[in-house]
């Protein structure tokens, strides 16, 4: 890979996990609601406001998920079957395994093996792997791509994150980097899961909020 995932965004909103995946947010509600798919750091309170943020590694899970439903036309119905056989197996998370796909049936590479297990039936197929993590860093790529004049500021734009103050050039809501902070994240740390915002794009962010609650 060229770029470290390290240096990549290590949070995500509902709204960047519909542009990255192709996913809908329906679609991300229902699945966790249903204990399906639930983002790592999901509040407790799934009706509050910004209430899920997803890692990295829920973004490749659920891209890899999207590309097996649109272009391999596996149905949830049998995705549901692959997530629980999955966890009986030890894997703690879609984008921890390849997998690959045979006449729409699901398969993975068996542990300190060259051989590709069948989920269900234990048939062996060596079919092209499906590698979307190169595919997810592009698009991060493209959700980094600021200018230098946003840097520092935020604003609010009609149907950008449903007309929620974000951060200038991006679609991370001030109240998200709110949250961050009531949880005891510093302002590096919050800088740390949104590589994509400066140490002043946190602060703009956390004074706006301040006012808000005062003004309340």
């Amino acid at each position: 890979m060229t770029m470290s995932r390290n240096t990549l965004i290590a949070a995500f909103s509902e709204d960047h996990v519909e542009r990255l995946t192709g996913l809908t947010k329906g679609q991300l509600k229902s699945w966790d609601r249903a204990g399906f798919f639930a983002p790592r750091y999901a509040y407790e309170d799934r009706h509050a406001p910004y209430s899920r943020v997803y890692s990295f590694q829920d973004v490749v899970g659920l891209r890899t998920i999207a590309v097996l439903m649109k272009h391999y036309r596996i149905s949830l119905q049998q995705l549901r079957k692959v997530a629980q056989e999955l966890i009986r197996r030890g894997y703690g998370h879609w984008a921890e395994v390849k997998l690959y796909v045979l006449k729409r049936q699901v398969y993975f590479r068996r542990p300190k093996s060259s051989e590709v297990e069948g989920v269900w039936d234990g048939q062996l197929a060596m079919v092209p792997v499906i590698d979307v993590i190169n595919d997810v860093e592009s698009r991060v790529r493209e959700l980094k791509k600021r200018d230098d004049s946003q840097l520092g500021h935020i604003e609010r734009h009609k149907h950008v994150v449903r007309n929620s103050t974000v951060v200038a050039g991006t679609r991370i809501p001030t109240a998200a980097i709110r949250r961050f902070k009531e949880a005891g994240y510093s302002i590096q740390q919050i800088v740390k899961q949104y590589p994509t915002l400066t140490v002043k794009d946190v602060q703009a962010a956390l004074v706006h909020e301040e006012g808000l609650a005062r003004s309340a």
